[in-house]
């Protein structure tokens, strides 16, 4: 993963580069860990934008994103994207 402030390039499968953007980075007291959520800026078939969530170190010792595996830590991803979600339209 190479990176610059609030972006970084990640290659696909098949070899390809494609540019993310940082949205928030959070770590879990519940899990202690820390996440990324980011984005390709690209957009499923309703139309919303694609958002992804990694685990990261944020020290960058590991460049490596790793995947989330767990229900638990999927919730707990899950759970803060639905409350800034819902802040964000003025709910």
């Amino acid at each position: 993963m190479e990176e610059s402030k609030n972006s970084f390039v990640i290659e696909n499968e098949k070899n390809e580069k494609i540019e993310c953007n940082v949205l928030f980075t959070f770590d879990s007291k519940e899990t202690k860990k820390n996440y990324i959520v980011y984005t390709d800026n690209t957009y499923d078939d309703a139309e919303n934008i694609k958002v992804y969530a990694s685990i990261y170190d944020p020290s960058g010792k590991d460049k490596t994103l790793k995947p989330i595996e767990t229900e638990e830590e999927w919730k707990v991803v899950e759970d803060l994207l639905s409350s800034l979600q819902e802040n964000s339209s003025g709910k």
